[in-house]
């Protein structure tokens, strides 16, 4: 087992222990701290297979959208002050009942697509012969702030507008409190 694939399994490890902690967690402080490790682990997966800059920007976004998320959650929580609301062992039983036919569907799928035979070619992604091993800076702000063929300005301002309407709509909920 190379450094490559040890590695792998540590990012894979700290991302799935990371998202049962983020749901299981009471304290929305402490969901979305654990919620910054699964995405910090999606940016190091990023890195892990060559691709850079996508996990630096995985880094920068993400790394700010949960200091976002820290602010509206002392705005809308209040603090530590709510009390949780306790769950009946009804309401827990048919949560677990529903969990483990979620998982089952899941597990299924995946046998049913073949995907654990192929769990070990997976590897680096590469370039046919003779291609580019990576797209320039210059082609991805071009692709990414053009109207043509394979630009993406416009998904990239709808992106922009429903953030904005998101950051409205968490003003005027703690503005009523």
């Amino acid at each position: 087992m190379n450094s490559q694939n040890i590695m792998f399994v540590i990012l894979a490890v700290i991302m799935v222990l990371s998202s049962i902690a983020t749901v299981a967690t009471k304290s929305i402080i402490r969901a979305a701290t654990y919620l910054l490790f699964v995405l910090l682990g999606t940016a190091g997966m990023y890195f892990l297979m060559g691709y850079t800059f996508l996990g630096a920007v995985q880094t920068m976004v993400y790394a700010g959208g949960i200091i976002v998320l820290y602010v509206f959650a002392i705005l809308l929580t209040e603090g530590a002050k709510n009390d949780a609301v306790k769950s009946k062992v009804k309401d827990a039983s048919w949560g677990l009942v529903l969990t483990l036919v979620g998982f089952l569907t899941f597990i299924g799928v995946l046998f049913k697509q073949n995907l654990f035979e192929h769990v070990a070619a997976l590897g680096a992604p590469t370039e046919p012969a003779g291609a580019a091993a990576h797209n320039s800076i210059d082609e991805v702000g071009h692709f990414m702030l053009s109207t043509g063929d394979g630009g993406y300005l416009l998904p990239f301002e709808a992106v922009s507008v429903l953030l904005l309407a998101c950051i409205v709509a968490g003003l005027l909920i703690a503005r009523k409190r």
